[in-house]
C-alpha cells in the first residue's frame, strides 16, 4: 500500500489546521496548501511530523497544476474560503467576480488538477461549503458561491465514482475562527448572539468541521459520495427563538 497523501487547501487557517491534524490521524503526509506560505509553514511546525506546507494560490489554474507532482492522492480538502460583500447593496462586479473565483472556481480548479492523482488512489474529495449555500445569512456572492460548491461536488461523485473516487461536502455554519476577530471586536458579544439561533445553543469549532471531514474521508463513508453534510450545530433545522415565538410555548 503506497503512501496515504491529504491536501488541505486554505492550510494555514484555523479550520484548514484543525482538519489536517484530524486527517493526519490515518495519511502518512498532509499538505497544508495557502497562498499564506509563511503562515502554512507556521501551521506545519506547530502540527509536527508528517506536515508539510506548499504555495498554492486556487484562483490560479497553473498554481494548482503545480501540485500535480506529488503522487496518488487519497484525500483532497478544499477548505479555501472568505467572504466580501456583505449585502448585494454593498457588492460590485469585482468583489462578485473576487468571491466566485476563491470560493467556487478554486474547488473546481483543484479537482482539475488533481483529478488523475485521485483515480490513481481512488481517493476522496471534501468540499468545505457552507450553510450560506442554503439560505440567506448575507454574503450573497459567497453563499452564491456555495451553493455552486455543493453542485460541483455532486458532478464530481456522478462522473467519477466509476472510478472509485468519492465526493462530498460539509456546510458549517458559524464557526468561531480568527477570521471573527474584528467583529468580535465591534461587538464583545456576537458569539454569543449568533448561538441564540442555533438548537445546541453554541457554535461550531474548527474541529467539528475536521472531525465530519476526516468521517466523510475516511473508510466509514465508503458508501457515501454526493451528500453535502451540515455541520451547524441545527441551524439549518430550525431556529428555537422562532418556534418558541410560533408556538407560544418556552420548551424550545
Amino acid at each position: 500500500m503506497g503512501q496515504r497523501l491529504a491536501i488541505v487547501t486554505g492550510g494555514a487557517g484555523d479550520i484548514g489546521r484543525a482538519i489536517g491534524a484530524r486527517l493526519r490521524q490515518d495519511h502518512d503526509l498532509v499538505i497544508l496548501a495557502d497562498r499564506d506560505l509563511a503562515g502554512a509553514e507556521r501551521a506545519a511546525l506547530a502540527l509536527g511530523a508528517g506536515f508539510r506546507a506548499m504555495p498554492v494560490d486556487v484562483t490560479n489554474a497553473a498554481s494548482c497544476a503545480g501540485l500535480a507532482d506529488l503522487g496518488p492522492l487519497t484525500t483532497l480538502v478544499n477548505n479555501a474560503g472568505a467572504a466580501w460583500g456583505a449585502s448585494l447593496h454593498q457588492t460590485t462586479p469585482e468583489s462578485w467576480a473576487k468571491d466566485r473565483a476563491l470560493n467556487f472556481d478554486g474547488a473546481f480548479l483543484m479537482f482539475n488538477a488533481l483529478a488523475a492523482r485521485l483515480v490513481a488512489a481512488k481517493g476522496s474529495v471534501v468540499n468545505i461549503a457552507s450553510v450560506n449555500g442554503f439560505g440567506v445569512y448575507g454574503h450573497p456572492a459567497y453563499s452564491a458561491a456555495k451553493a455552486g460548491m455543493v453542485h460541483l461536488t455532486r458532478s464530481i461523485a456522478v462522473e467519477y465514482g466509476r472510478h472509485g473516487v468519492r465526493a462530498n461536502a460539509v456546510a458549517p455554519g458559524t464557526v468561531k475562527t480568527q477570521g471573527w476577530e474584528a467583529r468580535a471586536a465591534e461587538n464583545p458579544n456576537v458569539f454569543k448572539e449568533a448561538a441564540e439561533h442555533y438548537a445546541l445553543g453554541r457554535i461550531v469549532l474548527p474541529e467539528d468541521v475536521a472531525n465530519a471531514v476526516g468521517f466523510l474521508a475516511s473508510p466509514l463513508a465508503a458508501a457515501i459520495t454526493g451528500v453535502c453534510l451540515a455541520v451547524d450545530c441545527g441551524l439549518t433545522a430550525g431556529i428555537p427563538a422562532l418556534a418558541r415565538t410560533f408556538s407560544q410555548t418556552e420548551d424550545y
